[in-house]
């Protein structure tokens, strides 16, 4: 394998491993929606919500943050009220 071959190698796998620390990939089932994430970190990028209140979800800072329950909405996992009652549990933090 020569020079060149193994720069573009290692450009497309940190390439992949920056696109890891920069979005969230939520579960919906059969679906998967990126979600961008404020700081680049390996935590919960991987996240799946089946079996998971939307309570339980928005309990984690990271994801909360980042605006995980906007994709709930957009999902129809969660409504408006909903979304208005569990935002305001947490609106006193900031």
């Amino acid at each position: 394998m020569n020079v060149f071959k193994k720069y573009i190698l290692w450009a497309c796998l940190g390439a992949v491993l920056y696109v890891f620390l920069s979005y969230h990939f939520v579960i919906f089932g059969k679906h998967i929606k990126p979600l961008k994430k404020s700081r680049l970190t390996l935590e919960y990028t991987f996240f799946n919500v089946y079996g998971k209140s939307n309570a339980k979800i928005l309990s984690i800072d990271d994801l909360r943050e980042d605006g995980i329950a906007d994709l709930l909405m957009d999902m129809g996992v969660m409504g408006e009220k909903e979304y208005d009652r569990l935002m305001a549990k947490y609106e006193d933090d900031y």
